[in-house]
């Protein structure tokens, strides 16, 4: 036991407490398969986290998050759709005070390659179960620690044909491995000097081969369109500035052929043998061929987009209340749709738009500033770990993954990264007054 917590000890930044330290590794590991037992591992290293600190206003956008709960609950008061307004909170204030008490764990370039390794090694079970159920007809509920740990897993996927896994849902999954999608291809490039050793380095070396063949295999059967293009949006900023020289056009002379192939008024003497050399799986799911004559208008994302900006300009300042998207949508469409499909609309749908401009704008700003301080062209794991924040906050766009507690707590990982890349060494003890 004493080798084990060790171990876990290692690359601890100074200013992490052990235990916390501890409890938010084993978390990472285990979010993907259980949000209640990482949930409570990660409610310990936030207590943990926060302890022996400077105080949590010393920090500018700690105030940001704070004026928008404020602004989030005078907006649920009488808000249209009522006791579920307060419920949909949950979403949110918690992770305002995650976005401060996780820092001590993220502290340092070492804490955060260590932690997107537990993120990889945590999504096995995830291509196992994906895999599993498409190529074997696994078929769940999957219980452990009696009903503690569920998966429900559908023989075939779902929506059958998707890839699916534990995560019950094709596009849920797709966000999930285009987020790790960086931080596994990092994995495996830091051994990819070291397969020649032969021995254990080769043994290491062939896994993240082999993890990284089945989350590029996993994203594709998961068809979602946001997953294919995470693939393509991460390699670039993973490889490194370094390689763009032939990376860059590489992916152009690949990505061409599928573009016009895809896209109307191409002249059909061109687009036609494109379109036999690009299968038509690829081609018809990009421009939504596949779908014509099967989903109505009023599912696509426009018909969303064009509700949702609606219903912002009826209630601009404090929204309709959270959760209150699907019901409106059933009532004036015929149709319920949990969300608007864009992270910026629902903010501004459900909490008004002083809330979507400030929150969206953090995001933004922390993007942006931890690239101009040179984070997404540095060490290879700080590269993926700025991708896998680019990628998550792009799948925000045209879906919102983050209503999965799972996806929501690990892109409030990677946003508490990015901070600390800013502002390294959130102070503990004596020397936080100093």
């Amino acid at each position: 036991m004493s080798r084990l917590l060790a171990w876990l000890d290692r690359e601890r930044p100074p200013q992490a407490a052990a235990l916390g330290w501890r409890c938010f590794q084993l978390a990472l590991l285990l979010l993907p398969a259980s949000a209640l037992l990482a949930g409570l591992l990660l409610l310990v290293a936030l207590i943990q986290g926060c302890r022996g600190r400077a105080p949590w206003w010393h920090d500018r956008l700690n105030l940001v998050l704070a004026a928008v709960a404020l602004w989030m609950l005078l907006g649920s008061i009488g808000a249209p759709s009522g006791w579920l307004a307060w419920i949909g909170l949950a979403n949110w204030l918690p992770f305002f005070w995650a976005f401060w008490g996780f820092q001590p764990y993220l502290a340092s370039a070492p804490a955060r390659r260590r932690l997107a390794l537990w993120f990889v090694v945590g999504t096995v079970p995830v291509l196992m179960t994906g895999l599993g159920q498409m190529l074997l007809g696994w078929s769940g509920p999957f219980q452990l620690f009696g009903g503690a740990v569920i998966w429900w897993v559908q023989a075939g996927g779902n929506p059958p044909g998707r890839l699916s896994g534990l995560f019950e849902y094709a596009n849920v999954t797709a966000a999930w491995l285009a987020m790790t999608w960086p931080l596994a291809l990092a994995a495996w490039l830091q051994h990819a000097r070291r397969w020649r050793e032969g021995g254990a380095a080769r043994l290491v070396w062939l896994a993240g081969l082999a993890i990284v063949v089945a989350q590029v295999a996993a994203l594709v059967a998961t068809d979602s369109r946001n997953g294919w293009g995470a693939l393509v949006l991460a390699l670039p900023v993973v490889l490194g500035p370094g390689r763009w020289l032939w990376l860059l056009p590489l992916l152009v002379l690949a990505l061409l052929p599928v573009l016009l192939a895809t896209v109307p008024g191409v002249p059909p003497a061109l687009q036609t043998p494109l379109r036999e050399l690009v299968p038509q799986s690829v081609w018809g799911r990009l421009n939504d061929v596949n779908s014509q004559g099967i989903r109505p208008e009023a599912l696509t994302r426009l018909s969303l987009w064009t509700m949702a900006l609606q219903l912002i300009s009826q209630r601009p300042w404090f929204g309709w209340g959270a959760q209150s998207f699907g019901a409106i949508y059933k009532e004036r469409a015929g149709y319920f749709i949990n969300h608007s499909h864009n992270i910026g609309l629902d903010l501004a749908q459900s909490h008004g738009w002083p809330v979507a401009v400030a929150l969206v704008g953090l995001v933004l700003w922390l993007l942006l500033r931890t690239a101009a301080a040179g984070m997404a062209g540095d060490r290879l794991f700080e590269r993926a770990w700025w991708a896998a924040t680019l990628v998550l906050v792009a799948l925000h766009a045209t879906d919102i993954p983050m209503y999965d507690s799972r996806l929501n707590i690990a892109g409030w990982v990677l946003l508490v990264g990015l901070r600390c890349r800013l502002s390294p060494g959130p102070d503990r003890g004596a020397a936080a007054g100093s």
